[in-house]
């Protein structure tokens, strides 16, 4: 019997932790997947170790000043060597990729989660942001071109694999759950002064200084609502957020009848990533597994939207539509970088955000043109705001 010849896989942000998490996956199973593309925005140094383990057909480093010393570190080697942000979006349509795995970080993953989709590819979506800027562009894309997004956000893992065998039954309300962040029992005045070293301090996961950020303030879960709202075709009113600092829970479904499907396991990444790799199969694995025995309670709390506004931004955003969750995303990145650079406190970021949505121009029914001014025009007032403040 001729054994099926293994899956090819692009790695879009392969330096990242959703990247460097998925090659250990595919390193694990490598009867299963070959690494055919990696990519990387500047870290050259861990994207050349990376090329030369896993010998891939290409390697693309969007910061171009690095092209010269990625291309002589692999000359060596029958790698292909590009740079620039058009050479990333190129590698996600290539015609020999099977999967095209988004894991970079921001808005930088929707141009080429577009190409991916136009060339009917498989997606593993990592990259929340592409459904947050550009959600309604990139469903009607996906039906057009008859591609797959499979999601590899915990979350949204743990909703499809609840919604696994249910058919058509009607769900009734997505239940997203948050770690609450190392923020969690901080009062407001103790939020005026933390730093950017204790944000990136979470309790439970391991992730990019963004991300992390981003799960201090709530901003992260923001997203995963608006992510939800178009992965699962719901209503914002369909959608909860319910604190459970244990993680261990990673999103639950309750049906019309009442009922509630949970999806458990130990806060690890290589988890979703390997389901959005082998889905519909379950492959036996290593990875930790949880005890019930060693744990003593789960604990749910409601989400304080006066401390961490930025959840009730979310909500707002994805109720007005259009192209405001654009407007969000741009903002948040921008503060998020200042906060990392201490150039703005924590509480800072929601006070700026809010003001970009007020100040950005609102376009109802964008095209992608329209997501592409609005993304730098927002960053460029966002800019303007931290440098006034």
């Amino acid at each position: 019997m001729e054994t099926a010849p293994k899956k090819q896989i692009a790695i879009l942000g392969s330096t990242g932790s959703i990247g460097t998490q998925a090659l250990e996956v595919i390193s694990a199973n490598n009867s299963l997947f070959e690494v055919y593309a990696i990519t990387a925005n500047n870290n050259v140094d861990l994207l050349i170790q990376q090329a030369r383990k896993f010998n891939p057909e290409m390697v693309t480093i969007g910061n171009e000043l690095h092209y010269t010393k990625l291309k002589e570190a692999l000359s060596d080697l029958p790698i292909k060597v590009f740079a620039g942000d058009d050479s990333i979006a190129q590698v996600a349509e290539m015609q020999q990729i099977d999967i095209v795995l988004t894991a970079m970080v921001g808005y930088s993953g929707l141009k080429p989660t577009i190409n991916a989709i136009k060339a009917g590819k498989k997606i593993a979506l990592a990259n929340k942001e592409t459904l947050v800027v550009a959600g309604e562009l990139i469903c009607s894309l996906t039906l057009e071109n008859k591609a797959s997004i499979l999601p590899v956000d915990s979350e949204h893992s743990a909703i499809f694999q609840c919604l696994a065998g249910e058919g058509n039954n009607s769900i009734e309300k997505l239940i997203l759950t948050a770690s609450g962040g190392p923020f969690r029992a901080k009062s407001m005045h103790e939020l005026e002064t933390v730093t950017s070293t204790q944000a990136l301090k979470h309790p439970n996961w391991e992730m990019g200084d963004k991300i992390t950020i981003d799960s201090a303030s709530l901003m992260n879960k923001g997203f995963e609502i608006i992510e939800a709202k178009w992965l699962f075709g719901v209503t914002a009113d369909q959608i909860q957020v319910v604190v459970h600092p244990q993680s261990i829970i990673h999103s639950m479904v309750q049906f019309a009848d009442g009922s509630i499907k949970a999806q458990l396991g130990m806060p690890d990444m290589k988890l979703p990533i390997q389901y959005a790799f082998t889905y519909p199969d379950r492959l036996k694995t290593n990875f930790p597994r949880f005890d019930f025995n060693l744990c003593s309670q789960f604990t749910f709390e409601r989400p304080d939207l006066e401390r961490f506004r930025n959840l009730s931004y979310a909500y707002y955003a994805m109720e007005r539509g259009g192209n405001m969750p654009c407007i969000l995303n741009a903002a948040n990145e921008i503060v998020v970088a200042a906060f990392l650079k201490d150039q703005i406190g924590f509480l800072q970021m929601s006070d700026i955000i809010e003001d970009a949505m007020a100040k950005a121009e609102y376009i109802a029914k964008p095209t992608y043109d329209d997501y592409v001014n609005t993304d730098k025009f927002t960053r460029i007032i966002t800019n303007n705001f931290i440098q006034n403040n």
